[in-house]
């Protein structure tokens, strides 16, 4: 039961992180804000992996035919054109109206090849040739990339609107052959080298970002939260760019598996003009209470809102003869029994996100039943509503929750037993509530969740705020693995 209400808790949590398509005018039940420190942290993973995927980079062959005084026309071939590796020195992002743009600035490459010339002349008669091999350091490349994201039918298309790569300077050295004598001629080659590296960085560059596209249009729509729920991971309009963000929503409701949230149940006012303090974080998760409402439909639709309470730290509250003096008939008709609580969600919990907590009210049906010589015997039915707030803070990477009771209300709906003291029972069972179940409940949330790490990166320094209707998390990341690409 206490992992039930933690899992309420943690609802908000599984975003990180699509059924149908929606119209323009339909807004998201989840924000994801990456401000320019997230941004700056997502382009250097981009580039660590950039750096290792460019590698080794195959240019194409290049040939040259030069007419040198006396020697005559000497034909020179570059080959097995290599880049074996490139360090990035400098980077920035910026976003804006047009899209993003990374500018990569001072980095460095080295570069091997082959090289062989061959010349016949009049005053030789036979041809004469010769090979070897080189190096060649490039330095100060920039690199410039504008992208494009746009939502394409719930998914993001990413695109390239620019991207270029220029090379200031380079340098070649030769091994091999006569290689001092025709250093000069290999330096003619100088321009066609420096062309071939900025084409062929340019093109993979381009080819990356294709590929990384086509990962996100393959990106499910949907994800399973439990075996029996799927949050609808849909984006909803295009992603906002400003000088300070990068804005995007998504769906964010959660359903039966398999099947589609109609939105437009949910009524909500998205655009809500809270108070909340802006901090420097990389990322901010805005979720609305309309997310933890269609988690709790699922349950109650799918019947998972029951519970049979066999077993506490109390036992002894679990038998009649506990109750003998508070039901006197229970105790009389079934001496030291044993005794079960049956309890059931009559009605789909009313959810509130209010400031620093959740407030929760459940109506319940909670049936009486005693254990006689192996037969399950129902005994009596109870109508009761719990109203309790739900805090939740994370320390570290761990998320810990604590649940306060805040009313107590229960009548009688039936029961074999004759009539009950109904102020006395009711009495009891408050009691009951806040020394011996809110209790366990707590020491359970107070254990906390790990929460798991995302393509070895992990939650660092996690505030969370509840506000006018919204959960907002705010988090930066930390390594826990080296970061992989699957």
């Amino acid at each position: 039961m206490a992992r039930s209400i933690f899992i309420f808790v943690i609802f908000f949590l599984i975003s990180f992180c699509y059924t149908h398509v929606r119209s323009n005018d339909q807004e998201g039940y989840i924000t994801v804000d990456i401000s320019n420190k997230g941004l700056d942290f997502l382009k250097d993973l981009l580039i660590e992996k950039a750096e290792s995927s460019l590698l080794p980079l195959y240019l194409p062959k290049i040939e040259k035919a030069v007419k040198i005084p006396i020697v005559g026309k000497v034909h020179m071939v570059l080959s097995n054109i290599t880049m074996e590796r490139i360090d990035v020195i400098s980077s920035t992002v910026k976003t804006d109206d047009n899209g993003i743009l990374i500018a990569v600035s001072g980095a460095t490459a080295n570069l091997s090849m082959n090289w062989k010339y061959s010349y016949s002349t009049w005053l030789i008669p036979i041809a004469v040739s010769d090979q070897g091999s080189a190096t060649i350091r490039v330095e100060d490349m920039d690199i410039g990339l504008t992208l494009s994201l746009k939502n394409l039918q719930g998914s993001l298309m990413l695109s390239v609107q620019d991207c270029g790569c220029n090379v200031k300077d380079i340098s070649i050295k030769l091994d091999g052959g006569a290689s001092l004598v025709y250093q000069g001629l290999v330096d003619a080659f100088e321009g066609k080298i420096v062309s071939a590296v900025e084409n062929a960085v340019s093109k993979k560059i381009k080819g990356g970002i294709v590929k990384l596209d086509s990962v996100l249009q393959s990106l499910p729509k949907e994800v399973p939260i439990t075996n029996i729920a799927s949050m609808n991971i849909t984006f909803v309009d295009d992603p906002k760019l400003s000088e300070s963000s990068l804005d995007v929503e998504i769906d964010g409701l959660l359903s039966a598996k398999d099947k589609i949230i109609v939105s437009n149940h949910y009524h909500k006012t998205l655009q809500a003009s809270f108070s909340y303090r802006e901090v420097d974080k990389m990322a901010r998760i805005s979720l609305h209470e309309d997310v933890l409402k269609s988690a709790s439909a699922v349950y109650f639709k799918a019947k998972k809102m029951h519970w049979i309470v066999d077993n506490i730290s109390d036992q002894s509250l679990l038998n009649t003869a506990s109750w003998r003096f508070i039901i006197p008939q229970l105790y009389k008709m079934y001496p030291n029994d044993e005794i079960n609580l049956n309890i059931s969600v009559s009605s789909l919990p009313t959810i509130k996100i209010e400031k620093q907590q959740i407030d929760v009210t459940i109506p319940l049906d909670v049936v009486i039943d005693v254990l006689d010589a192996g037969e399950v015997i129902p005994v009596a039915g109870f109508s009761m509503v719990i109203s309790a707030s739900i805090s939740a803070e994370i320390s570290g990477n761990t998320l810990f929750g604590r649940v306060k009771l805040n009313q107590f209300s229960m009548s009688l709906k039936w029961s074999k037993i004759g009539d009950l003291h109904m102020r006395l029972v009711q009495s009891v069972i408050s009691t009951m509530l806040k020394t011996v179940i809110l209790p366990y409940v707590n020491v359970q949330l107070r254990k906390g969740h790990l929460l798991p790490a995302f393509h070895g990166y992990k939650l660092q320094d996690t505030q969370i705020v509840c506000v006018d209707s919204w959960i907002i998390i705010s988090s930066d990341l930390a390594s826990a693995k080296r970061f992989r690409i699957a």
